[in-house]
């Protein structure tokens, strides 16, 4: 199969490409220092570009199965649209077969309110509220504009190992908070690049 990954040098997305190439998948990582990705391999090919550029994401997804976009920022306090012109630019360059599958994060949609008290109240939108600002904006970009989509929701992030044991919710009732790994989030990443179930689903994941 063959993988496109945004956001590949750290984080979510560098664990899809580990786990990626592991799994015998050929890889394409659009970067914009390949210098900063730590994995060098035969089935990797670097695109060296940004993620705001249409010409960079264009090159990027031709003639990819699967699209991973797994877009950070460590600015967390500044305005932002890099999360939203990322995904009109993957609306504009995928193909209807291909499978777009975006990592967002807990407090997008109808997951917001369902976080632990101190996320929900403290650090959502008092650290993370712009950022999740724009994840709205990416999320109904996705909804609207692309035919194939999964839009991942992780609850808190963790550098834990992959173990294969975690939850994917659309039911959300009931549920309050909850964390899972940085890894284990790839793991189903790839899962679904596999063998997709969750098209046209927004699942909520926990350990």
């Amino acid at each position: 199969m063959k993988i496109a990954v945004i956001g590949a040098t750290r984080g979510i997305g560098l664990e899809v490409v580990k786990q990626a190439l592991e799994d015998d998948h050929d890889v394409t990582a659009l970067v914009r220092d390949p210098d900063r990705m730590p994995v060098r391999h035969p089935r990797l090919h670097l695109v060296q570009g940004d993620a705001r550029d249409p010409e960079s994401v264009a090159t990027a997804v031709h003639g990819q199965d699967v699209v991973c976009d797994c877009l950070g920022t460590k600015n967390v306090f500044a305005r932002t649209t890099l999360f939203s012109t990322c995904a009109q630019n993957l609306a504009r360059a995928l193909r209807p077969e291909q499978l777009l599958i975006a990592v967002t994060g807990i407090g997008t949609g109808d997951s917001r309110g369902h976080g632990t008290f101190l996320y929900d109240h403290v650090v959502l939108p008092l650290v993370l509220g712009r950022i999740y600002a724009d994840k709205e904006r990416q999320e109904r970009i996705i909804r609207d504009h692309i035919e194939r989509w999964i839009i991942v929701r992780p609850g808190i992030l963790t550098n834990g190992p992959r173990t294969g044991r975690y939850r994917a919710l659309v039911d959300l009732h009931g549920v309050r908070g909850g964390r899972i790994s940085r890894a284990d989030v790839a793991d189903f990443v790839l899962s679904q690049a596999k063998s997709p179930t969750f098209i046209g689903k927004t699942p909520l994941l926990i350990s």
